[in-house]
């Protein structure tokens, strides 16, 4: 491997990063309606905790 395929291996490397910073941190936004409608849903009773098989290991 030579110069020019260290240079296209960090060229790649370069593009990779830059578009894995891409985009806005922190939750993603819902759609107008599902927000809405996520928001006239009252909090009722907290969800049953159901057991998983890979509990045991915590």
């Amino acid at each position: 491997m030579g110069v020019t395929g260290i240079k296209r291996i960090l060229l790649l490397a370069a593009l990779a990063t830059s578009l894995a910073a891409c985009g806005r941190a922190g939750d993603p936004e819902l759609p107008p309606a599902a927000a809405a409608a996520q928001k006239a849903k009252q909090p009722g009773a907290p969800a049953e905790d159901k057991p998983f098989i890979l509990d045991p290991l915590i």
